[in-house]
């Protein structure tokens, strides 16, 4: 198994040393070590936030077609490398091999599309010319706030890395990132490519660190914006303790599909099996509850359970697997404990329940009916490849058990009825509502965010690039 160079990226250097402390990057398939970084200091945190800020003054003042250009060089770069960084991500991350193509291309895209916008975003006319304002022209210019935190989760090492990297770039500012310790390699992997592209030192910084370090990077009132995916747990606490910083906050859920009496149910089965089951439901807006009317719950059900039994579950390098391994194995032990949790408090385990594989992390794809919301498969965010399906009597109950959530990311709603389909937009108390698809739909420019304890504020490109700019009203 290949070794990874990995060491932490600051201030234009890479940093062979830490606090004596090592974070250990493994095969999520095969258990084997590809990465060792050294845990940083506070001190190279500081210089990190430095360097982000010297560099700031630079970008800045680069025009926007300064910023497309350096940007589409970075985008033929990574074209260049797409297969290693395919590869990186199945090793370090445990993605399936067919997901992990799809995540590298998502990510092609998600720079393409920031580079076009950093050549059309901007401000607006505002209306002024009557009352007080008679004879006045005023409009709005868009600057970027500075130095941006960047905290990142394991299951999307590239994409959701590029999430905040890339409308950063488009605007001007500069990024400190902190992946996540289980998958840090594919971020650090990216940073080498905007060094060979030829941006300043300082305009990204990697550090693999502990808390302390990271909450340092959190608290600084010189970092004008935290960018943070992960648990809904840790995302809150740090906004409690980031000052008066711009904070957009994605955090997950328990996503649910809601399946209508009118709808062909053999139809949809193998798209919602596979919204429940890719990459061992270990995604955001995995589907996690399944609400169907009661009509067709009996045909749905028979139709679900055939299409996860020919879901492919093993090593994520084979092309046929789409559900691989669990990141380690603290999450393995802890999806198996809130299975064994539903069973004893009277769920019925329709397929799965098991692990797999101790030796690979591996876990069964796992069906549970009779559930409800004292147990934590259904209150509570699996993520993990475990789904509960329940009967409704109506679609209106549908919807009031889907908002029965602490949660609000997005929800997928299958139905042919109009009068349904508005109740749906009206009443779903989530950030997205996708109609006849699975909650798990993703298109990277559009507006992706949630409600509740599900997040703050909205991803996609232009609107990124929103959160990380200040408007400036000009009159004259």
């Amino acid at each position: 198994m290949k070794k990874y160079q990995s060491n932490n990226f600051i201030a234009g250097k890479w940093e062979t040393t830490g606090n004596g402390a090592f974070q250990i990057v493994l095969d999520k398939y095969l258990g084997t070590e590809i990465g060792k970084l050294p845990n940083a200091t506070e001190t190279q945190m500081e210089t990190a936030i430095v360097s982000a800020l010297e560099a700031f003054e630079i970008t800045k003042k680069w025009s926007a077609g300064k910023r497309a250009a350096m940007m589409n060089s970075l985008y033929l770069k990574l074209e260049e490398k797409k297969e290693d960084f395919i590869n990186l991500i199945i090793n370090e991350g445990g993605k399936p091999r067919s997901y992990a193509i799809n995540e590298v291309d998502r990510s092609l895209t998600t720079l393409r599309l920031a580079a076009e916008e950093a050549t059309r975003f901007g401000g607006e006319v505002v209306p002024m010319d009557w009352g007080a304002g008679e004879g006045k022209t005023a409009f709005t210019k868009r600057f970027p706030v500075g130095v941006v935190a960047c905290i990142t989760p394991f299951n999307f090492p590239l994409n959701l890395v590029m999430h905040k990297v890339a409308p950063a770039l488009a605007v001007g500012c500069t990024t400190v990132i902190k992946p996540a310790p289980q998958a840090p390699l594919t971020c650090l992997a990216f940073a080498e490519l905007m060094e060979e592209v030829g941006y300043p030192a300082g305009v990204i910084n990697v550090l693999v660190c502990d808390i302390p370090v990271a909450e340092k990077l959190v608290k600084d009132d010189r970092v004008a914006k935290l960018s943070f995916t992960g648990s809904d747990k840790v995302g809150w606490h740090l906004k409690s303790i980031c000052g008066k910083k711009k904070v957009t906050l994605e955090l997950g859920g328990n996503a649910s599909v809601i399946v209508d009496e009118d709808v062909d149910v053999e139809s949809i089965s193998d798209s919602i099996a596979k919204g429940a089951y890719l990459y061992a439901g270990q995604i955001c807006i995995s589907t996690q509850r399944i609400f169907v009317h009661e009509k067709v719950f009996d045909r749905f059900q028979s139709a679900l359970i055939q299409s996860i039994k020919k879901l492919k579950v093993g090593d994520a390098q084979d092309g046929e697997v789409s559900v691989g391994p669990i990141i380690d194995k603290g999450h393995l032990n802890r999806i198996h404990e809130w299975v064994t949790e539903a069973k004893n408090k009277g769920a019925k385990v329709l397929v799965g329940g098991s692990i797999k594989s101790n030796e690979h992390n591996l876990y069964e794809p796992t069906l549970i009916t009779n559930s409800n919301s004292s147990m934590k498969v259904v209150s509570e965010e699996v993520f993990g490849p475990v789904a509960v399906l329940e009967r409704v009597s109506s679609f209106e109950e549908a919807i009031k058990m889907t908002n029965d959530s602490k949660y609000g990311l997005q929800a997928g709603v299958f139905t042919n009825s109009f009068k349904n389909y508005k109740l749906a937009t009206d009443e779903l108390e989530v950030g997205g509502v996708i109609m006849n698809n699975i909650p798990g739909f993703r298109i990277d420019h559009m507006p992706y965010g949630g409600v509740k304890d599900s997040g703050l504020g909205r991803e996609g490109l232009r609107y990124a690039m929103e959160e990380m700019t200040e408007g400036r009203l000009i009159v004259y």
